[in-house]
Formats: structure tokens, sequence, C-alpha cells
């Protein structure tokens, strides 16, 4: 998203209005819409994540469920977008890479930590809790490792809990692609149907809109320049 945090709530509005007259009705009435229905009060984590089909396949999910936040860590392993799998749905997202150290786990759970998020492994082989059964009284980052080794051991220990899908087969654990769809999924709709504090903030739906517009128009900064220029005279 180009940057504009130097404009004032009212700013961004006036701006935001302004950009919106550049794209259809029938656009603009389905941001109104799904912006009602993103939240910040569930994230989502991938460590090392190194087929980038499944990783792709997450953010198509986040999308899907409303999950505006994904954060990505990136130790080993470096995780470009697949286009045929994402289907566009990482430029509706808000994505955040850890690549600048040599282990980039503490890194992104310590920040996270700091925003009051309660940091859930996915681990099929912990007890804790259940989709059904986690509990949704604070803001929850789940934390899905790699496809052959899972979350590293710094991950687990940083945890503040597990959750696992309980299943009556004999294969171990799901396709992180799948497992991500069946908690994001039960996880969202208990959400929604909760008294949890779950929809985002009004700045905030500015700031994702103002984005979601930028990725809709031909050259979108020439008309926030434009924009710009005018409110300074």
């Amino acid at each position: 998203m180009i940057s504009l945090t130097s404009l004032e709530p009212g700013s961004k509005q006036s701006l935001l209005n302004h950009l919106l007259t550049f794209i259809t009705g029938e656009r603009k009435n389905k941001f109104l819409h799904y912006i009602n229905y993103r939240t910040r009060f569930l994230t989502i984590v991938m460590e090392d994540i190194y087929q980038p089909h499944n990783a792709s396949a997450v953010l198509r999910t986040c999308d899907c469920f409303g999950i505006q936040d994904v954060h990505i860590i990136e130790n080993r392993n470096k995780y470009q977008v697949n286009p045929e799998v994402a289907l566009g749905a990482s430029k509706w997202l808000s994505l955040e890479k850890y690549n600048e150290l040599g282990n980039n786990t503490a890194s992104c759970i310590g920040h996270l930590k700091t925003k009051g998020y309660r940091i859930i492994a996915t681990s099929p082989h912990e007890n804790d809790f259940t989709p059904e059964t986690l509990p949704l009284d604070s803001p929850l980052a789940l934390v899905f490792g790699n496809e052959l080794s899972g979350l590293s051991t710094e991950a687990m220990s940083l945890a503040d809990g597990f959750i696992k899908i309980p299943m009556v087969g004999f294969t171990e654990s799901l396709n992180i692609s799948v497992s991500a769809a069946v908690l994001i999924h039960t996880l969202s709709e208990r959400l929604r149907a909760s008294s949890a504090d779950w929809p985002l903030t009004p700045d905030e739906n500015t700031d994702i809109l103002l984005s979601w517009v930028s990725h809709s128009i031909k050259k979108p900064e020439l008309l926030i320049e434009e924009f710009m220029n005018r409110k300074s005279v």
C-alpha cells in the first residue's frame, strides 16, 4: 500500500472518497460490503514454508474467510506468491515478511505478542485445544510450520498454547493448506458468532479500503499525488 501515514483520518477518508470515484459502482459496493467481514482479531503466521502453492492456498483461504493479516517467516526458505493458486488473493491482504535476521521466528512472535496476540502453534502432537474449544477471549495468531518438519523448536517453545485437528484415520496430519482451511473456517465462524471485539476499527477500515482501491486503478500514485497537491494549496 502507498504510504499515507502523514494524513489525518479525515484527510484519508476524503482521499478514499476521491479514489472510489475511479472504480465501478459494482466494485465499490463489493469493497464496502466485504470490509465489514474483515478482522485482525485472528491472524496467520507461516514459518519457513518452501512449497509456494501451499502457502498461496493459505492466502486464498485467508481472503475467503476475512482474515486480513498474514505474517511470513523466512529463515531458510523465501516465499513467492504462486499466482495460479492465490488467484490474486495477496493484493487484498496485508502481508508482513520477517527475513532480516538469521532466525526470524522470535522476531515475528515477539512483535505479535507486543500487539496483544496469543500465540497458538498448530501441532498434531499436543492436546491443548481443538478448533471448537480454543478460547476466543483475546486476539489469536495461528502459527503453521513447513510441510516436512512442522514448526521449529523455537516456535513451539514461544507458543502460548497448541491446537490440533482431531482425526480418526491412519494418516497423522493434513497438508498445511488443508489444515489452515479447516482451522480458519471453524475459528472465523465461531468468532463472528461470539461477543469478541473482532471487527476492524474505522481507521483500519479506511486504510484497508485505500489499499484495495489502489490495487484496482491504474497509476494510483498519480491520483494520490494530485489529491495531496490540492490539499496543500
